[in-house]
């Protein structure tokens, strides 16, 4: 909430209409992006996933959704087939099992996000 309210600070009461630009880019940019992980995870695709992990850790993280930021963080680590809380390496085999996992996971906090939002968006809809 702390992330979510800085950008409110910065936007103008009612309407709040950079917020919710905001909100709708990310939207956007998180439907493209799983759909891109999907295919890179049937391709087996490591580098892109933890291409694709990095790019929405950063896009969840300017609004403040830090369930979505971590776990796309770890699927950017898994990419690079390490386990950072083990300080250990991965074979692409263990590291595509765990990102199957994980991006079962950060699609459930994305739609808890986004079912969020949307409901905030209402609200303050002018």
């Amino acid at each position: 909430m702390d992330t979510f309210q800085q950008i409110l600070d910065l936007d103008e009461e009612p309407d709040y209409e950079f917020t919710q630009q905001m909100v709708e880019a990310y939207f956007e940019q998180a439907a493209d992006t799983f759909k891109k992980m999907d295919v890179a995870f049937k391709k087996k695709d490591l580098a892109d996933l933890s291409a694709l992990g990095h790019f929405l850790k950063g896009s969840s993280a300017a609004l403040g959704l830090s369930r979505v930021q971590a776990t796309c963080e770890t699927i950017q680590h898994r990419g690079q087939k390490r386990d950072e809380e083990k300080d250990s390496d991965l074979s692409a085999s263990e590291a595509l099992s765990i990102i199957e996992e994980l991006l079962k996971k950060v699609k459930v906090e994305y739609d808890e996000a986004e079912d969020w939002l949307k409901k905030w968006c209402e609200e303050h809809s002018a």
